[in-house]
């Protein structure tokens, strides 16, 4: 009888544990959905991407709560961040440093580091980190990252706000060169997210950064991804 009085108490604090992980896993995502810009960054953005509107900042801003919620979803491990002009609206909010560590505390439990990618070691330099941002963006957006019709928003800001140096993806790859085709994005390559999504090892670019941030979401630890993407966060 006491066996079963014990089994049962272990049951239900594992059954409270699991229910508190996801209400504050619900907490954190809304968080990233709802957070307010401070406000000049915008302004900010707009110095290095002078031609961007208004509306347009707005669409990378919703590009880089994309990628937060990629780092949240990510279990840990690395991401790469596959946006130029996504990297730089990121440096820009890195620079209001109590709006940001506020935003990183609540989000993600610890604030998520930013590390260039000439500093990561060798590790972290595959494509791991851009197919795993690639696979949590389209589940974000019920794309089927292996036979995609489209691309997520984190994927396609570059080409579509016609970024200098950008890097262009294209869903499909038909017709599509792997490396070496210009992009609207002036990048000079065109990449394929199907590869990213399939058994084709494939190449992915993004900007020259990665991140570091919390080891479980959670903050704390190093971590970083760059491997076909600008910047990342997740994982050792």
């Amino acid at each position: 009888m006491s066996f079963l009085l014990v089994f049962a108490g272990t049951c239900l604090a594992g059954g409270g544990g699991f229910v508190w992980q996801r209400q504050r896993r619900t907490r954190r995502e809304a968080t990233i959905r709802e957070f307010l810009l401070p406000k000049g960054l915008f302004e900010a953005l707009r110095v290095h991407h002078p031609q961007l509107t208004p509306k347009d900042c707005h669409l990378v801003a919703q590009g880089l709560r994309q990628f937060f919620l990629v780092h949240l979803k990510s279990g840990g491990q690395f991401v790469s961040m596959p946006s130029q002009v996504v990297d730089d609206l990121w440096h820009e909010f890195i620079l209001y440093t109590r709006a940001y560590e506020q935003f990183c505390r609540k989000a993600f439990g610890g604030t998520l580091h930013h590390t260039p990618a000439i500093a990561l070691d060798q590790r972290h330099r595959g494509n791991d980190g851009i197919r795993r941002t690639w696979r949590l963006a389209c589940a974000e957006e019920n794309i089927d990252p292996r036979h995609p019709s489209r691309l997520p928003l984190l994927f396609a800001l570059d080409s579509k706000l016609a970024i200098p140096n950008g890097f262009v993806y294209v869903p499909d790859c038909d017709g599509v060169a792997r490396k070496g085709g210009q992009g609207d994005g002036g990048g000079g390559d065109t990449y394929c997210g199907a590869h990213l999504g399939g058994g084709d090892s494939g190449s992915g670019t993004g900007s020259g950064d990665s991140s570091d941030g919390g080891g479980d979401s959670d903050g704390g630890g190093d971590s970083g991804g760059c491997g076909g993407g600008g910047c990342g966060g997740g994982g050792d």
